[in-house]
């Protein structure tokens, strides 16, 4: 399959090589970490062509007899000699077993900038943080953003294409399948999802409910968007016959995450400017995902799907997000970098006057002057001049912009 350029990613892996850390890309599986790899390993023949490059990926039968920690390290160390520009790239290192004493080696030696990626079943940056300890830099990779989605679809801008990255998602595979091959699609969704439950979550942590694990998501999954707290679950639940305790469901919210499958986004008090700890919302790393679980028909789910959508792309552009409480209201994203901060609302059309009110009239609640910002469907946008300051953009512009 031709390999797509995902600049961000390159350029980012570019600006942190030889700075005498290791590199190890991490994600929900199938949005491209190994194929991120193999593009970083053309840029290196392209920008460094008197470089010394290994490339090693354990999915392939040549590199079978690569077991070991030693195996690893003594087939490396005779292919870059000691103070050349080496570069070793491994992908799946956690098929080596005790890798991380070579890893550690080399970093060591100072012998070569090393690369890698694992599967999560595995590698979580828990463990990364006791075996690689202050020797590592985790660079997150998100499924594909909408202009992405477009350039791996070959497809122009349009309403059209905007309805099919919504109700799809933006896992790089789908490029194998066109937009009216629904059936397919969906069974290539259940076959990641059913590998990120099974071996992620399940085997790693030795659930025995798996039901009970399932319905955890699905529940996670048709609540995006909404405050969730353990309790609220498992009362739920358990009003649904299936007793589960607090406890249970926390460790379950742990393992999602943990996965990069659901992700837990914490909510900000803007007048006591305080984090808080309790109800959280989650959203789903691949919106897709929660589609094929909640079933395809955006019809009821729009505004959290659009929500989920707009988190990761503020997320891939490497913000800080968080949800904003205000005393009489939510403001839906606050997302920062730095000293620079915008506010978000999302909302499905402005088609009254009462949405109008609630959406804009909480950020007009804010009194600072940073940028806000409306998102909708709606295709006229612009400023409404009761509202001075907070800007409406339609989301497919929203989706092509870098705010901040």
């Amino acid at each position: 399959m031709q390999l797509i350029p995902r600049p961000q990613y390159i350029d980012k892996i570019a600006g942190l090589i030889n700075r005498g850390m290791i590199l190890i890309l991490v994600g929900q599986r199938r949005v491209g970490k190994s194929k991120i790899l193999e593009l970083f390993r053309e840029w290196l023949k392209c920008n460094r062509p008197d470089a010394n490059v290994v490339y090693i990926n354990k999915e392939y039968q040549a590199f079978r007899d690569i077991a070991t920690a030693d195996q690893l390290y003594d087939y490396v160390a005779a292919r870059l000699p000691e103070g050349a520009d080496n570069y070793l790239l491994v992908d799946e290192v956690q098929d080596i077993e005790n890798y991380e004493i070579a890893l550690r080696s080399f970093h060591a030696e100072g012998r070569c900038q090393v690369i890698a990626t694992g599967s999560n079943a595995y590698i979580f940056s828990s463990e990364l943080g006791t075996q690689l300890s202050g020797r590592y830099i985790e660079i997150k990779i998100y499924s594909l953003s909408y202009p992405e989605f477009l350039q791996f679809h070959n497809m122009a801008d349009s309403d059209e294409a905007l309805m099919h990255f919504l109700r799809v998602g933006g896992l790089p595979g789908l490029q194998a399948f066109r937009p009216e091959e629904v059936s397919q699609i969906s069974d290539y969704m259940e076959g990641v999802y059913n590998t990120i439950l099974i071996k992620d979550i399940v085997r790693r942590e030795n659930i025995r409910n798996v039901t009970q694990l399932e319905n955890v998501v699905r529940f996670v999954a048709d609540n995006i968007g909404k405050p969730t707290s353990t309790i609220n679950i498992a009362r739920h639940m358990t009003s649904k016959g299936e007793k589960i305790s607090g406890e249970t469901v926390s460790n379950y919210l742990k393992y999602l995450n943990d996965a990069f499958l659901a992700i837990p986004i914490r909510r900000f008090d803007l007048h006591g400017k305080l984090l808080l700890e309790s109800n959280n919302k989650n959203y789903f790393s691949d919106h897709g995902i929660r589609n094929y679980l909640c079933g395809y028909n955006l019809r009821g789910s729009i505004e959290k799907i659009m929500e989920n959508v707009v988190w990761n792309h503020l997320r891939c552009q490497g913000l800080d997000v968080t949800v904003g409480i205000l005393r009489a209201g939510e403001i839906d994203f606050i997302a920062s970098r730095g000293d620079r901060r915008i506010y978000i609302q999302v909302t499905y059309l402005l088609a009254s006057e009462e949405t109008i009110r609630r959406e804009f009239g909480n950020l007009a609640a804010i009194k600072d002057n940073y940028p806000k910002y409306v998102v909708s469907l709606d295709p006229v946008a612009g400023e409404f001049s009761e509202y001075p300051g907070i800007e409406h953009i339609n989301l497919r512009q929203f989706l092509k912009s870098a705010l901040l």
